[in-house]
Formats: structure tokens, sequence, C-alpha cells
């Protein structure tokens, strides 16, 4: 009974911890800001490892239909309940390179960090200090789906986060056409994982890339960079960031055509 009670102490401190960081007031504002480029009303967007679905709100706020994936039923029904408007269907999924089933590593106290990439949790425990105290301590059997396999149901959209934990190469093997826009989590120690999502952008299409570091609202460039600059700047340590998201802009897009 201590242990199961502590159990849900520490699920519960993990739940309200990810609703104040990721619903704190002032947040949907930089967001909307952040994605107004990439997304026009009407237009479609995915938000893959959707958590508690503040990056489908703002998508939401900025007129797209919303198609959200989390295969954590406790974060699924926290979406749920903040986010049950129309033209949001959110999906008890993951994605991955094929459809099927795969096993989620579920961290019970930082619900965000659970992932199905099973090397990389074991890797980024060694290399990176952030998370030598995450535990993962239950796994839960899901279903997986593709982006092709998404898009044959519900359109292609116009931006795709994908937030994985580590499992973000994998997702875009499951693409194989390039859509306009998307972006990747990159963290430190184990970028491994961001080269290899940008040798799956370059297989795709031509690629423009830019980078924000951790939480913040802002690009890293004024300019989007070539696909040998951004590998560079991974090479080289991404700077010394500890974490932070990166986008990808097909070279047609017109963000891109109004900052040339």
């Amino acid at each position: 009974m201590p242990s199961a009670f502590f159990h849900r102490l520490r699920s519960t401190s993990g739940m309200a911890r990810s609703l104040f960081i990721y619903w704190r007031p002032g947040r949907q504002r930089g967001l909307k800001q952040l994605y107004r480029p990439f997304i026009q009303p009407g237009d479609i967007a995915f938000d893959i490892g959707a958590h508690l679905g503040d990056r489908s709100a703002a998508f939401h706020a900025l007129g797209a239909k919303v198609v959200a994936l989390e295969p954590q039923p406790a974060l699924a029904k926290w979406f749920k309940r903040i986010l049950n408007q129309p033209n949001i269907t959110l999906l008890p999924l993951a994605a991955g390179p094929q459809p099927g089933y795969a096993d989620i590593a579920i961290s019970v106290s930082n619900p965000t960090l659970s992932t199905l990439a099973t090397e990389w949790r074991h890797q980024v425990g060694e290399r990176n200090p952030g998370f030598q105290h995450v535990q993962w301590e239950q796994q839960l059997r899901v279903e997986v789906t593709t982006l092709d396999q998404l898009i044959a149901t519900y359109g292609e959209p116009s931006f795709i986060k994908i937030d994985v934990e580590g499992f973000e190469a994998e997702v875009l093997m499951g693409l194989n056409h390039p859509v306009a826009a998307l972006s990747v989590e990159f963290v430190a120690g184990v970028l491994e994982v961001s080269h290899s999502c940008v040798d799956q952008l370059c297989r795709l299409g031509d690629y423009r890339f830019n980078a924000i570091a951790g939480e913040q609202r802002h690009f890293r460039w004024s300019t989007w960079q070539s696909p040998e600059t951004i590998t560079q700047w991974l090479n080289d340590g991404v700077d010394g960031l500890a974490s932070g998201d990166l986008y990808a802009c097909r070279a047609d897009h017109p963000l891109l055509n109004a900052s040339a």
C-alpha cells in the first residue's frame, strides 16, 4: 500500500508540474505568435506527442484543423478536459516508421519524458545531466500509426510538431513526401537523433532550417540555414544548448520567400 500511495503521489505531482509549465498565463500568446507564419485559417496541423495540448490549442486558435496524437491515457484524459472543441481530433496513438504496436516507457514523475526510444532512454541518462535522475517506471503497449497514414486520412498538414523524446527520426521514416514545415525536438548528448532527422528531411526534399532554444519563442537566426550549415551546427554541439526545437521549411515556403 505505501508504494502504491507514493506512485499516485508522484503521478499527481508530475501532472501538476506539466499543467503549470505548459498552461501558465501568457504562454498561448507566445505560441500563437510563433506558429502564425506556418498556419493559416483552414489549414491542417499535426501535433505528434501532444502531451497536454498547449501546441494544439495554439494551432486551433490560429484556425487550423488539428490532429493530435497522445498515447498516454492519463495525458489524453487531461487533453480532452482542456481542449474539448470542434476541429481538434485527439487520437490515442503513437507515430512511427510503420503501423503496428510498440511499448512506450512512461516516466510517472515526468510524463512529458515518456518515450518509445529504448536506446535513447539509456543514452540520454548517461550523456545529459538533466536526465540523470529521470526514471521510466512503467511500460504500456500502444498502437502506432504513420504520418503517411494520417495524411491519407486527414489531409496534408501545413505544419507538423514532433516532440517524442528521441523517437523523432523514426516518426519521419513514416513520411514519404515533403510537407511544408515541421519541427522536431533536439536534446544535448543525443544529437545523432537530430542528424538523422536532417538526413530524413533531405531525403524527402529541399529544406531550410532554423532552431529555437529551450522554450523560447524566437528563432536563433534571422535567415534560414542550409542542411550543410545546420549539420555543422549540430556537429559543433548546438552552441551548448541543453535542448530545443529544430524547425524545417521546404525551400518554396512563403516564410522563406518573405525573408529573402
